[in-house]
């Protein structure tokens, strides 16, 4: 009897526990406005992992602290304005590029959006080839003469990483500026990985969200950016990381394929205008804020000068608006022939998928090109997912199998194409600091389409017999994945 008693107290506990978790839950994700598929993945969260789900949220749920929202002085916006007017009286020099009016309104919405100027006269070189990518940047920063800026989320403490560490090293004692932002949970690196750059002279500044980890919990919000500028007039950004992983074949991931951009021209600086933005949130000393000198932005002359327009737009969780993802929208929905897309992550949200299924039923030719093996299990899962999602529904899925995919390209019918850090899901459209650029350009974008079509070569493209082969058990990983996606 009293065996019993004691049964019936420990059900009324635990149901206790059980009601109040679930109450916990709901007060906890309604707490802030946030997309439906988020409010569910963290429901499920917190309720079947009581406790630890509540911890998990504390690190990777809460949302971007105001203090990140980056704040600009009346001085800074003057500044600002007048580097406008410096592309702009720039850009008259170069002759008019062939308007399209997708091109137009793709350009009309980043300007009303973000503000973000067309470049004209930009020159630019493609990498995707990591040896090649640095082999080229470092003869870049080599010739440097007042300022190198650079800005990466994985800095690694190994061969590659080294060797770029002494080039700065070597550029700061003959005198040169030489800045570093970096994201400690990219390369898992610290500020001892950069002393000897500081004691040479250079400055190094860990970005914002990895401060006060306990009290701010910013662990979710990474800076995925890739930045570097030279002299106020040579940019790259792409997807290539500083790691020997991305230039040496590994055992893991064998080739890794990706796609980095060298741009001379103008375009540049709206490169440092982010660079400059993300590197004063981050100082903990107000005297090692920058200001927009006239060193950091300079126009290159006539003979470095190349014939294509950029629009480089940035965007985080700090915006209240999904900027890029609107932009990649607005390319799907606005394309009349074809849609290619290259991506290591496909994980989209409702409004992508509704995009994407849109452009295929009207006749669209869309083809994404996925990796054929993870770097992140359950990510890998649910990419695997939404490749079979859109399989069915037309979409033709190609699995790289040359290696492991990196790049973040879009090509859009045949004058449009983007390039950058973004990739096509949930985190880079809302959770990462991200940056890519938009080029209005036939050239440019028919490069990128004979390097998609050269991938093609070496992938597989995915069949309804494929897809019934997988076992009930990838399937199973598959969705759960997938119910997972919007906090992955």
């Amino acid at each position: 009897m009293e065996m019993t008693m004691d049964l019936a107290i420990a059900y009324q506990v635990i149901w206790g526990l059980i009601i109040l978790n679930t109450i916990g839950a709901f007060i906890t994700v309604f707490r802030k406005p946030r997309s439906i598929a988020s409010v569910l993945a963290w429901m499920m969260t917190l309720v079947f992992l009581p406790g630890i789900g509540f911890i998990l949220y504390a690190f990777c749920g809460r949302g971007i602290d105001g203090e990140i929202v980056y704040r600009f002085s009346e001085d800074h916006q003057n500044r600002i304005a007048e580097i406008n007017d410096i592309i702009e009286q720039n850009n008259e020099h170069f002759h008019q590029t062939v308007k399209t009016p997708e091109s137009e309104l793709l350009k009309r919405y980043f300007r009303n959006m973000e503000e973000s100027p067309v470049t004209k006269g930009n020159d630019v070189t493609f990498y995707t080839d990591g040896k090649e990518k640095f082999k080229g940047l470092f003869e870049d920063i080599r010739q440097a003469t007042d300022n190198v800026h650079v800005e990466y989320y994985a800095f690694f403490d190994d061969k590659i990483g080294n060797a770029f560490l002494d080039i700065l090293v070597e550029k700061a004692k003959e005198g040169v500026e030489v800045r570093v932002v970096f994201d400690p949970w990219g390369g898992k690196t610290n500020e001892k990985f950069f002393r000897p750059l500081i004691e040479a002279g250079g400055k190094v500044v860990a970005f914002i969200t990895s401060r006060n980890l306990i009290r701010k919990t910013r662990l979710n919000y990474h800076l995925h950016r890739k930045i570097v500028v030279i002299d106020g007039k040579i940019g790259w950004t792409g997807g290539f990381n500083v790691g020997d992983q991305y230039l040496e074949v590994t055992k893991k991931f064998g080739y890794w394929r990706d796609t980095h951009a060298r741009i001379v021209g103008t375009a540049t600086f709206t490169l440092q205008e982010v660079f400059i933005r993300d590197w004063n949130a981050s100082i903990m000393n107000p005297e090692d804020a920058l200001e927009y000198e006239d060193r950091y932005f300079v126009v290159p002359n006539r003979a470095e000068a190349g014939n294509v327009s950029l629009q480089i737009v940035a965007d985080g969780p700090e915006s209240e608006e999904q900027i890029l993802k609107g932009g990649f929208t607005k390319m799907l929905l606005a394309a009349e022939k074809r849609i290619w897309i290259q991506t290591p992550y496909l994980i989209p949200d409702d409004a992508m998928i509704n995009a994407i299924l849109v452009a295929v039923r009207s006749g669209v030719d869309v083809r994404i090109m996925i990796p054929c093996m993870p770097d992140h299990p359950f990510i890998y899962r649910a990419t695997q997912y939404y490749a079979n999602y859109f399989q069915r529904r037309g979409v033709k899925i190609f699995n790289y199998q040359g290696g492991f995919i990196h790049a973040k390209t879009i090509v859009m019918d045949d004058n449009i194409c983007s390039f950058g850090t973004t990739n096509q899901d949930i985190r880079s459209y809302a959770l990462n600091f991200e940056v890519s650029a938009f080029a209005y350009n036939e050239e440019l974008t028919n490069q990128l389409a004979q390097i998609f079509e050269k991938d093609m070569k070496s992938s597989a493209l995915l069949t309804n017999e494929m897809i019934n082969q997988q076992s009930y058990w990838l399937r199973f990983k598959q969705n759960f994945s997938r119910l997972l996606s919007p906090i992955l």
